[in-house]
C-alpha cells in the first residue's frame, strides 16, 4: 500500500463525508417545505421524521452484515448515489405515497452510508498509525453548513424544492462516482474472528460502555437541533430572526473543533479529549440552562459544539481498536446508537419542557454527557494513544495484511 494511494483514500473519503453533510442538512432544514408540498399534517409529521432514523438503523445493522462479503468501499459507492437521488425523489413528489418511499430509501441508505464511511475512516486511521478520524468529520460539517446555506438560500428566494436540490445533486452525484475509485478497504476479518464477533464477544461487551456514549452524544446533538431555536425565542426572549443563530454557531464551532482535534488527540490521547470534550459540553448545558439573555445562551450553544464535537469522531476510532480483527462489524453496531440518540433526544427533552420547564430540561442531556467521564478509558488503552509519545510508527494494514511499511 503506498502513501500515494492513503492519501488519495483519505481525500476520497472526505469528500464523502462532505457530501453526507451537504445532503442530509439540505433535507432537515426543509422539513417544514417538505411538510407543506405534501399536506403532511403535524399529528403526521413526527411520524416521517422518526421513520427515517429507525429505517437509518435498519441500514446499519445490514450494512454490517453486507460487509463480511462485500467491502465496505462498495456499500458506499453505491449508497451514496441512492441517498442523493433519493433526496432528489423527496423534492420531486408531489402524493404522500411518494414521499414516503423516498424519504424510506433515504433512511436505509443513510445508514449504510454513514456505517460505510466510519468503517473506511477507521480502518485508514489505522493504516496511517494517527488519530485522522476527526478530519472526516469536520468534513462532515463543513457539508452541513453548505447545505443549511443552501436551504437558506432557497427558502429565501422562494425556490422550489426540485429547482433547489437539482444543482446540488447533479453536481455531487458524478463527482461521488468519480472519487468512489479511489476508496480504499480495510482487511477483511479472518473467518475465525468473525465467528467469534457474531456470537457476541468484544463486538457486545466491550462495545457497551461506547453505545451509551454515542447515545449520550446524540441525545446532547439532537437538542442543539431541534430546541436550540424555539428555547431561544420562548425562554430568553429573543427575536425569530436571532433565534437561528445558535444552531448556526454550533456548527461552525463543530467544524473548528474537528478541525483541530486530531492534533490534540496525537498530542494528548483520545482518552484526555474526550474527557475535556464531555466537561466542555456539560458547560455548555449548564450555561444555557442558567443564560439571562439570548447572548448568553447563544455562548453555552457555541461551547456545546467545541465539546460535543470531538465525541462522535473519537466513538467510532475506539470502537475499530477494540474490536481489530471485526471493526466493520463493531462500527455498523455502534452507529446504530447513533439514531438511538436521535429518536431519544428530542421527544425527551420536549417531554419534560412541557411538563417541567425547558431551562430544568437542559440539565438532563447536560447529566448524560458527564456521564462519558465515567467510560472515558474505554476510548483507548495506552497503544491506541498513538505515541509522541502519542503516535506510533506508522503500520499500513489497509487491503494486505497489516505489513509495515
Amino acid at each position: 500500500m503506498t502513501d500515494a494511494r492513503l492519501r488519495h483514500g483519505r481525500a476520497s473519503l472526505a469528500f464523502s463525508f462532505f457530501s453526507q453533510g451537504v445532503a442530509f442538512a439540505l433535507l432537515v432544514t426543509r422539513i417544514p417545505a417538505v411538510q407543506d408540498r405534501y399536506g403532511i399534517s403535524d399529528g403526521l409529521l413526527p411520524v416521517f421524521l422518526a421513520a427515517v432514523p429507525v429505517l437509518a438503523g435498519v441500514g446499519s445493522v445490514l450494512t454490517g452484515r453486507v460487509v463480511r462479503r462485500v467491502p465496505a468501499g462498495t456499500v458506499l459507492r453505491w449508497s451514496q448515489p441512492v441517498v442523493l437521488l433519493s433526496l432528489l425523489g423527496v423534492a420531486a413528489g408531489d402524493e404522500m405515497g411518494q414521499v414516503a418511499l423516498a424519504l424510506g430509501a433515504f433512511g436505509l441508505a443513510v445508514g449504510a452510508l454513514d456505517a460505510a464511511m466510519n468503517m473506511l475512516g477507521v480502518s485508514l486511521q489505522r493504516a496511517y498509525g494517527r488519530s485522522i478520524m476527526l478530519g472526516f468529520h469536520a468534513a462532515y460539517s463543513l457539508g452541513g453548513i453548505a447545505g443549511a446555506s443552501l436551504a437558506w438560500a432557497g427558502a429565501h428566494f422562494d425556490l422550489a424544492l426540485f429547482v433547489s436540490c437539482l444543482p446540488v445533486v447533479a453536481l455531487l452525484l458524478p463527482a461521488a462516482f468519480a472519487a468512489s475509485r479511489w476508496y480504499v478497504d480495510g482487511e477483511r476479518a479472518p473467518e475465525a474472528g468473525r465467528a467469534d464477533a457474531a456470537r457476541g464477544g468484544v463486538a457486545y461487551t466491550a462495545l457497551l460502555p461506547l453505545c451509551l456514549v454515542m447515545t449520550f452524544a446524540y441525545i446532547g446533538d439532537s437538542t442543539v437541533s431541534n430546541w436550540s431555536a424555539k428555547y431561544l425565542q420562548d425562554v430568553l426572549g429573543s427575536s425569530e430572526e436571532l433565534a437561528t443563530v445558535p444552531y448556526n454557531a454550533y456548527m461552525v464551532t463543530t467544524l473548528v473543533g474537528r478541525a483541530v482535534g486530531d492534533l490534540a488527540v496525537r498530542r494528548l490521547g483520545a482518552v484526555a479529549v474526550v474527557r475535556g470534550g464531555a466537561v466542555l459540553a456539560a458547560a455548555g448545558f449548564a450555561v444555557v440552562a442558567g443564560a439571562p439573555g439570548a447572548w448568553a445562551g447563544m455562548l453555552g450553544f457555541a461551547l456545546l459544539g467545541f465539546g460535543l464535537c470531538v465525541i462522535v469522531p473519537q466513538t467510532f476510532a475506539a470502537a475499530g481498536r477494540l474490536a481489530p480483527g471485526d471493526s466493520d462489524a463493531a462500527v455498523a453496531r455502534l452507529n446504530v446508537f447513533n439514531y438511538a440518540g436521535f429518536l431519544i433526544g428530542s421527544p425527551l427533552v420536549g417531554a419534560l419542557g412541557d411538563v417541567w420547564s425547558y431551562r430544568g430540561a437542559m440539565l438532563v442531556p447536560m447529566v448524560l454527557v458527564l456521564a462519558t467521564l465515567a467510560y472515558a478509558r474505554s476510548f483507548g488503552a495506552e497503544p491506541a494513544r498513538y505515541g509522541g509519545g502519542h503516535e506510533r510508527p506508522r503500520v499500513v494494514d489497509v487491503g494486505r495484511g497489516g505489513n509495515e511499511v
